[in-house]
């Protein structure tokens, strides 16, 4: 899959019909912004195979994380 250099973030998945291998539900998530995949209703996440994957929107919730939060995260991967 194509990365797209821009800021990442995290998300909250909200519901996985049809990717239950791939995403869980109230699992955090990183995405990769993606103008491209957003006009279209999809977002790129990164998913249990470490791998960034299109998925539909409304499986996720956007959340921010507190700076030191956001910098463990990143740290742990």
């Amino acid at each position: 899959m194509r990365k797209t250099k821009s800021t990442k973030g995290y998300v909250l998945c909200v519901r996985n019909d049809g990717y239950p291998a791939s995403l869980l539900v109230r699992r955090l998530y990183e995405f990769v912004p993606d103008r491209n995949a957003a006009s279209h209703g999809l977002i790129r996440v990164v998913d249990e195979s470490g791998e960034d994957y299109l998925y539909p929107e409304k499986f996720f919730v956007s959340i921010a994380l507190p700076r030191p939060v956001t910098r463990a995260m990143r740290d742990a991967a």
